[in-house]
């Protein structure tokens, strides 16, 4: 999997349709963790992509949140995406605002992680840090069974994507701790400069 989009028009792209430091801050943070896990799973060769698609994957949510994942297409393919590629960010909705299934390892993790990195960024701003570098696994559990902690994250979507994957969930949560661990530093320095 390959895409001619540099990563800088990628970001330019992101930017151009999401204008809160939040949402620019998840796509940075789901790009850094793609890249972690292409490497992770031995699809180094494939990073470029991987990394695309997490920071592309919430390119319509801002400013069309009622077509979420159904304007993505027309926006993508304007900004010169492959048709892989928007495959790729459209399911990550898959089974919530769409119908585009997750084939690839790639699209499942991307799946799996989205919610997730929520959920573990939410709980890393609770902690003293402000870090995910010191969390637990032990401590995300807490997390995860309080319905009304970070209650926008669904829980059901992490289970389904941990089970898509044949990873059991305590696995899918450490890795993306381990993930977001390795992006984080980089995440904060580019948001500084973008703000």
């Amino acid at each position: 999997m390959e895409t001619k989009l540099t990563r800088d028009e990628a970001l330019e792209l992101l930017k151009k349709y999401n204008k809160e430091p939040f949402h620019i801050l998840h796509g940075l943070t789901v790009e850094g963790v793609m890249r972690w896990y292409a490497k992770e799973l031995g699809y180094g060769e494939e990073e470029d992509f991987w990394g695309m698609a997490g920071l592309l994957h919430d390119i319509d949510f801002e400013m069309y949140p009622e077509e979420h994942c159904k304007k993505a297409p027309e926006l993508l393919e304007d900004g010169g995406a492959e048709i892989e590629l928007v495959h790729a960010v459209c399911s990550h909705g898959y089974g919530l605002v769409t119908d585009v299934k997750p084939e690839h390892l790639m699209e499942k993790v991307l799946f799996a992680s989205d919610e997730l990195t929520g959920l573990i960024g939410a709980a890393a701003r609770m902690r003293p840090s402000k870090s995910v570098m010191d969390m637990e696994v032990s401590s995300l559990k807490k997390k995860f069974k309080d319905k009304r902690f970070a209650a926008g994250c669904s829980r059901d979507v992490i289970k389904e994507g941990a089970d898509m994957l044949g990873w059991p969930l305590e696995e899918l949560m450490e890795k993306t701790i381990l993930a977001m661990r390795s992006c984080e530093e980089c995440v904060n320095r580019e948001m500084d400069t973008i703000q």
